[in-house]
């Protein structure tokens, strides 16, 4: 018997639709394990479940937390444990689902206790760093903390700001903490944890389809009304995938068709980012072609769930 069931893979390879069938068909509630999806601003671009869906089964974590927060993995798991606590008193199987690796991670290996950054710290912070491109700030922590801005990519700025506000507010490098680990809420051998792998050359297709469905589904006028809010852009609902390349278009610095194209790319970009993460930290996790999705899955979960 399985405690919960969790489902990922890259973007646009059938994961809300597949934990969907498992929910109505085992009595499961559908908990968001995207750190887009978490955002109420962008649900269209975002893919996140239409409302027939969520009036369907539970879902739980869409949707929940406004574009201007930045909400973090910590963040996260806290609302994961009242979530997977609604499901247990409700007697519904929880189901996981999204294409965020390091909310998977979190959830079965727990996170580094690091101590909480009070919020003037974060704030004072940020308004310092306010218009830095991502190359500068990672230069910046480069200068304080060498051992952490060599484990971050340049281009993160979400992450190098988090090294930044942990070091201003202990004085202490990011990767110091990393050794300790709160316990995990989920245990890896009590769940039932997949991967969907579909080939690259159909994932890409369905990609460029569900940008192109996206933008006739009115995404364009969901980011016109972000872009409306004037949040920082280094903020992760200003970075999901399409919205700073629709904002060119809106600003008249780029075409529609340019915009979209831009949008896929970095979605493609962002599968192989995907792909890779599962690879070499979510060792739990079996792979699954989406053929063998329905079969494979309802045979291994019990009829009694």
């Amino acid at each position: 018997m399985y405690s919960a069931i969790l489902i990922a893979g890259p973007t646009a390879s059938g994961k809300s639709a597949l934990a969907l069938r498992l929910a109505e068909r085992f009595g499961g509630a559908i908990i968001n394990a995207d750190s887009m999806q978490v955002y109420r601003d962008l649900r269209i671009l975002t893919a996140r479940p239409n409302d027939e869906e969520e009036v369907r089964v539970p879902h739980l974590l869409f949707g929940m937390v406004d574009g201007a927060a930045n909400f973090s993995v910590g963040q996260y798991l806290v609302a994961a444990g009242g979530a997977l606590a609604r499901a247990r008193r409700e007697n519904r199987l929880p189901i996981f689902a999204g294409g965020t690796g390091l909310y998977f991670k979190a959830l079965l290996n727990g996170l580094s206790d690091i101590p909480a950054v009070p919020a003037k710290v974060r704030a004072e912070l940020r308004e310092e760093n306010a218009g830095l491109a991502p190359p500068q700030l990672h230069a910046k922590l480069t200068g304080l903390d060498p051992v952490t801005a060599a484990q971050l990519r340049p281009s993160d700025p979400q992450r190098i700001l988090r090294a930044l506000e942990v070091f201003a507010a202990t004085g202490r490098s990011l990767a110091s903490f990393q050794g300790t680990r709160k316990k995990p809420l989920l245990n890896a051998s009590e769940c039932l944890c997949l991967f969907i792998a579909p080939p690259r050359a159909l994932l890409h297709a369905a990609i460029d389809r569900r940008f192109d469905e996206m933008l006739s589904a009115g995404a364009l006028k969901e980011v016109e009304a972000l872009h409306q809010r004037k949040l920082d852009p280094a903020l992760p609902v200003m970075r999901a995938h399409g919205v700073p390349h629709l904002i060119a278009y809106a600003e008249d610095r780029v075409s529609l068709e340019e915009a979209a194209r831009l949008g896929k790319r970095d979605t493609r970009a962002y599968v192989k980012r995907q792909f890779t993460f599962a690879r070499h930290q979510l060792p739990e996790f079996s792979w699954i072609a989406p053929e063998k999705l329905t079969r494979q899955t309802s045979a291994q979960v019990p009829p009694n769930l």
